[in-house]
């Protein structure tokens, strides 16, 4: 027997915020055809495109009394797809992440910690076109 994993839950104070947040951070990534998200709904799911494009299972924002107290156990590493590492800390900056620890180093490796509007952990590392550019 074995297991796959069906989606990955996240906590939130106000899960319609996070998903839509995070809907314009993951490219392709939407509300459950024939189940939007609405303000309000304890529970938010956001699912990847189709085409399996994202790399990634769905997203489920579930609603909980406590607020976030300590570092995640667990966070997502994003890939950016069309854009460089740097763009993509900037783009999502402006969207409303907060930076908290800069692992980049001067021969262009590492990574930025940031925080979602939650304050939720996750990094964007280079993207594969970077990594080819070192590796060629």
């Amino acid at each position: 027997m074995s297991c796959r994993i069906s989606h990955t839950s996240i906590d939130s104070h106000d899960a319609y915020a996070q998903s839509e947040w995070w809907k314009q951070v993951l490219t392709g990534y939407t509300d459950v055809p024939g189940d939007p998200n609405e303000p309000g709904h304890d529970e938010c799911m956001i699912v990847p495109p189709s085409d399996g494009s994202a790399g990634a299972g769905p997203l489920l924002f579930i609603e909980v009394p406590e607020g976030k107290e300590v570092k995640n156990r667990i966070h997502l590493d994003l890939r950016p797809t069309d854009r460089t590492r740097d763009e993509e800390i900037e783009r999502v900056l402006a969207l409303g992440a907060t930076a908290l620890d800069d692992l980049r180093k001067p021969d262009g490796g590492g990574w930025l910690v940031l925080a979602d509007p939650e304050g939720n952990e996750f990094c964007i590392l280079r993207s594969d076109a970077e990594i080819a550019a070192v590796n060629s």
